[in-house]
């Protein structure tokens, strides 16, 4: 009887921690700044303005990160099958340079930016980023369709773009 009594209250106790997964960015999410492949300075609401009434695959990556250039192939995949997606890719870059150098290196194809305000700015403390790399959907009407998923692979993922 203990030991239900203890694991109801740890089940209890997670379900009411639990937080529900956001449909909507944060104003400070969406008013984070990105740099562009021509050096100038764009929050993060007109790259979503931009590109307003499609749906879009945000990939958050690095050219140094061993997971992120496996995955590659795969998204390469996911383009070659959901030709009506845009694919917006948001570089960890530890430089402008080498994040360059990494979208001709891997020959990776979409809208590019560098995110100068790092893991910890308010976009990267929005998604909550633990991880790269991360992948979240974005559906026509701006809304979060899919918050996360660390595989370019996942069924989630997969399913949130069609």
């Amino acid at each position: 009887m203990k030991k239900m009594n203890i694991l109801l209250v740890a089940l209890i106790s997670f379900l009411s921690c639990s937080k529900d997964t956001p449909t909507q960015f944060s104003q400070d999410a969406l008013n984070d700044t990105f740099v562009t492949l021509s050096g100038e300075t764009i929050p993060f609401n007109e790259i979503l303005t931009k590109h307003e009434g499609k749906t879009i695959l945000i990939d958050v990556w690095a050219s140094w990160c061993k997971d992120c250039i496996k995955g590659m192939p795969k998204v390469k995949t996911l383009q070659e099958n959901n030709t009506n997606v845009v694919y917006v890719f948001l570089s960890l870059d530890k430089s402008m340079d080498s994040w360059k150098r990494g979208i001709d290196k891997y020959q990776v194809e979409g809208d590019h930016y560098f995110m100068q305000s790092g893991w910890k700015g308010d976009f990267g403390t929005f998604i909550d980023l633990d991880w790269i790399p991360r992948y979240m959907v974005v559906d026509e009407t701006g809304a979060i369709k899919l918050f996360k998923a660390v595989k370019a692979d996942d069924s989630k993922l997969i399913n949130a773009l069609k």
